[in-house]
């Protein structure tokens, strides 16, 4: 079983030191994940089993902001999110959402104290995220939740689809329109509050252990101290800082397509190294080339090499790039967020095109079961975000330096 997180260094005094004792954690859990990943995906159940060991391991606890003593920079916890999706992409995609919709009391304008305080109880609890907010949500569109205020908080409704941890999630982040002034709110809800009800989604093509569904909101109270804040209607109005929050996410997604590509190669090359020489057929002239030494197999293999490695260059400058915004928070330049953007953007244009093409042309190259689920989980993954759309946003983003790719939630 994985190593559990109660030897970590101390964060306040060793901040490195704690960085690599999680990367090396996260490893020891990405193994054990590994073990038994293809009847899991066969099986595709709910993730209760999965996010034990991640809570076991001290997962959820460290992916959160950091605090002085708690929680871990925006490329450490990218670092951990590509090493889970490595071994399993459902479990990767998973943790990628937990940690971008931890930040989201920083991303919407929650008071400094208030957001502390709920990392501080995210940590402490070893609390799990998920959720959907519009502005994260694929292709644009609008939430599909109502608040009607009352003379305290809220009540909520309507249905919203949500990718991860339906049945699991200790909260849920989701935005919704005020029936009053028409005003977008971002609200976290626990799911175990009455008139919260979830619908597990069946029978996906791929990222099977996410624990994708829907979730219904009949009537949901929601408190004061439940409102993150506003998430603006425009762009002109929305601040540098919330406008990190959509590329986030979509970046923590890149680690998890990165891990699809680098799991299938990993996978197929290690099945691969103990196959049988096969024989030649009959009446033709016996060889003894070996398939890891043929011409045509070294070049297949060195193209889907490169297009991984392209694709992980990208992710990690972009990587860089958002940390530093991040680090920024609220005096982040106005500027900024447009360029993070649009390197995103680039990033996830390339990743999606890396792990499609790898995890297809792996098929061809070795014989080995289960290696369909990351061509299967690949296709899920990058299903609604169109290729088109990034690219348009990337040339806006080159010819006309604009504001709007930040903030325009597609």
């Amino acid at each position: 079983m994985p190593a559990t997180a109660t030897t970590d260094p101390d964060p306040a005094t060793d901040p490195a030191g704690r960085a690599r004792h999680l990367l090396r954690t996260a490893r020891e859990v990405a193994d054990d994940l590994a073990a038994d990943a293809v009847p899991r995906d066969r099986a595709g159940l709910p993730p209760t089993d999965e996010v034990a060991r991640l809570r076991e391991a001290g997962l959820p606890a460290a992916l959160v902001p950091p605090g002085g003593t708690y929680g871990v920079d925006w490329r450490t916890g990218c670092a951990v999110v590509r090493e889970i999706a490595t071994a399993d992409s459902s479990v990767g995609e998973l943790l990628a959402r937990h940690w971008a919709h931890t930040w989201s009391g920083r991303f919407y304008g929650t008071a400094a104290h208030r957001a502390t305080a709920l990392e501080r109880d995210t940590a402490r609890e070893q609390w799990l995220w998920a959720g959907t907010v519009h502005g994260a949500a694929p292709e644009g569109g609008g939430p599909g939740l109502t608040l009607t205020p009352l003379d305290s908080g809220h009540l909520l409704n309507g249905r919203v689809a949500v990718d991860t941890a339906v049945t699991v999630a200790d909260q849920i982040v989701v935005d919704a329109v005020c029936a009053v002034t028409g005003d977008l709110l971002v609200v976290r809800v626990p799911p175990g509050r009455p008139g919260v009800s979830v619908e597990p989604a069946s029978d996906r093509l791929g990222q099977r252990v996410a624990g994708a569904g829907d979730v219904v909101f009949d009537r949901v109270t929601v408190a004061p101290a439940q409102v993150l804040g506003p998430r603006p209607h425009d762009t002109e109005s929305t601040p540098p800082h919330t406008a990190l929050a959509d590329p986030a996410l979509r970046l923590a997604l890149c680690h998890v397509g990165l891990g699809i590509a680098e799991g299938a190669l990993a996978e197929a090359r290690d099945t691969g190294r103990h196959a049988p020489v096969p024989r030649p057929a009959a009446g033709a002239p016996a060889h003894d080339r070996l398939p890891a030494k043929d011409p045509d197999l070294l070049l297949a293999y060195g193209e889907l090499a490169s297009a991984a490695r392209t694709a992980a260059v990208l992710v990690e400058r972009a990587t860089e790039t958002m940390a530093r915004a991040l680090e920024a928070g609220p005096q982040v330049d106005p500027e900024e967020p447009a360029d993070v953007a649009a390197l995103v953007a680039t990033a996830e244009t390339v990743t999606a095109r890396a792990a499609l093409h790898v995890t297809t042309r792996v098929l061809e190259l070795a014989d080995t079961p289960g290696l369909d689920r990351f061509w299967r989980n690949a296709r899920v993954l990058t299903a609604h975000r169109s290729t088109a759309h990034r690219l348009r946003d990337i040339g806006e983003h080159y010819l006309n330096g604009t504001h709007r790719l930040a903030a325009a939630g597609r």
